[in-house]
């Protein structure tokens, strides 16, 4: 008796889903690279920008068991969602993007330090020479002109087409 009916794999929704979820891996990764490896200290916006992702990523896979079980219907609206959550990050990239190319002012927290002012040990100056500012207005790393809010915003898109792509093949199912 199979229990998940035909293979799943050979589904367009499935295999558009799959597609997105290891889209979005890669890109989270590639994130956190360059961070980790690469010492690039995001700002406050570079942050926000990630919730997508820990977000998407999970109710990607959700949706692929949902469909791997026969729920085609259920599948669907999660993949809406995360199609939805995804434009709403290529809007947040965008924004940042036009932050760092001064087209309109970013928030507050641009310009916060990394760390709190006046606490702690060795005093206000030790604490002024070593506090770093990761400012949003300044993109630390560009590839051909675009920074990574820049790439994120078009990774944002695509994922968002990709996931609704996945929604409506699951639809049709």
């Amino acid at each position: 008796m199979q229990r998940f009916g035909p293979d799943p794999a050979k589904a367009p929704a499935y295999r558009t889903g799959s597609l997105m979820l290891l889209v979005a891996v890669a890109v989270i990764l590639a994130a956190l690279a360059f961070e980790y490896v690469g010492g690039y200290a995001p700002c406050p916006l570079c942050l926000q920008q990630r919730y997508a992702y820990y977000a998407g990523i999970p109710a990607l896979f959700l949706a692929l068991v949902l469909l791997a079980a026969g729920r085609p219907k259920p599948a669907a609206v999660v993949l809406l969602m995360v199609a939805l959550a995804f434009v709403a990050n290529a809007g947040l990239g965008a924004y940042h993007a036009g932050v760092e190319w001064k087209l309109w002012p970013g928030p507050d927290t641009c310009s916060a330090a990394t760390q709190p002012l006046g606490g702690g040990g060795g005093g206000l100056l030790k604490q002024l020479e070593t506090t770093r500012v990761i400012r949003c207005d300044e993109p630390p790393w560009q590839l051909f002109g675009v920074s990574l809010a820049g790439m994120n915003a078009v990774a944002s898109l695509a994922l968002a087409a990709g996931s609704l792509s996945a929604a409506f093949k699951a639809l049709r199912a």
